[in-house]
């Protein structure tokens, strides 16, 4: 499969202008600065190096010199540093304008034997979200048909498990794509068995509520949410520890007694130490605060992982197996 380069460029012209325009402080003061460095590739090293030291604010400006003159990392990293909205330093057209100019260069670059493949599927994948919801300081209209594009040929050619996941999504609630609820199960029930936290979290949460007509399970809800929380990236642990709260405190005794066994049994089997490539050597966040239920009881704490890179790039679906998703047939899709 090749994506079409056609509407990728699609408005990248004028788009840096427009960013410098929007940007935030942080960004307005680091593009006054002109610094140099004896190479493009050394300012890369520099920024990253100041950033894992926690200092952004001169990661910035040794970044964009460097991705300015075509390094492919520190675009990526620049983009996702932009992209973040928890920092000062967020600028989301320019992230936009960062990814947008990845997907268009290198789409097609090797996914077995480039090293950028992971990063270029997390581009798009980064592109598509932009895509599907808009942005109106750029005049973005929201276009999920386009996003699903993105997220398929990621998902697809370069077998990525964040595209994959976000496609699962898209299927089930038939945005930007005809509702789907088998394939969307399907793909969250692979991407669990792979270990992935945030399609753990998510199929939990399904059997938690009984939504897209699974029936309610609550033994499965809370050993793959257990799972799931131990397995969380930094980036998507606050969302993972909400659902793992949700289901911990509505969880009685008898069945958390009962989902031992197959805790253990799925934490053997679809446990993943480390983190996601692209976070590789960027450190980790700091513990989160305890957690409570309303009736004041502690919320199992979550045990620490050894942080270590993963790669995206994964074997083709297996079987479903032990969570082949039962869905009933005689309710209409929600």
């Amino acid at each position: 499969m090749r994506i079409s380069r056609t509407p990728l460029r699609a408005g990248i012209a004028g788009l840096v202008l427009m960013a410098l325009a929007v940007a935030g402080p942080a960004a307005a003061q680091t593009s006054r600065q002109q610094p140099t460095f004896k190479s493009p590739e050394a300012a890369y090293e520099q920024g990253m190096g100041a950033w894992r030291s926690g200092f952004v604010e001169h990661a910035i400006p040794a970044l964009k010199f460097a991705a300015e003159r075509g390094v492919f990392f520190a675009q990526f990293y620049l983009a996702r540093l932009y992209s973040d909205s928890g920092t000062a330093y967020t600028n989301h057209p320019a992230a936009y304008e960062l990814y947008n100019k990845i997907a268009v260069e290198h789409a097609n670059v090797d996914p077995d034997d480039d090293q950028r493949a992971p990063f270029v599927a997390r581009a798009l994948t980064g592109l598509a979200s932009y895509v599907r919801s808009g942005m109106a300081v750029i005049h973005l209209s929201p276009d999920p048909v386009r996003a699903v594009e993105y997220l398929r040929h990621a998902s697809q050619f370069f077998n990525d498990q964040e595209a994959q996941f976000e496609l699962a999504k898209h299927h089930l609630r038939g945005e930007g794509t005809p509702q789907d609820t088998r394939a969307g199960l399907h793909w969250l029930s692979v991407l669990t068995q792979r270990g992935h936290a945030g399609a753990q979290a998510f199929l939990a949460d399904i059997y938690w509520r009984g939504r897209y007509n699974v029936p309610r399970d609550q033994l499965r809800a809370f050993a793959l949410i257990t799972v799931a929380v131990e397995n969380a990236p930094d980036g998507d642990r606050i969302w993972i520890e909400d659902i793992h709260q949700n289901i911990f405190c509505g969880s009685s005794t008898g069945t958390r007694n009962q989902a031992q066994g197959m805790v253990a049994e799925w934490r053997q089997k679809y446990g993943r130490s480390g983190t996601h490539a692209y976070r590789a050597g960027l450190g980790a966040l700091p513990p989160t605060a305890e957690r409570t239920c309303r009736n004041g009881e502690t919320v199992a704490p979550v045990p620490s992982r050894t942080q270590a890179p993963v790669d995206s790039r994964t074997p083709s679906a297996a079987p479903l197996g032990m969570l082949d998703v039962g869905v009933k047939r005689t309710e209409p899709g929600r």
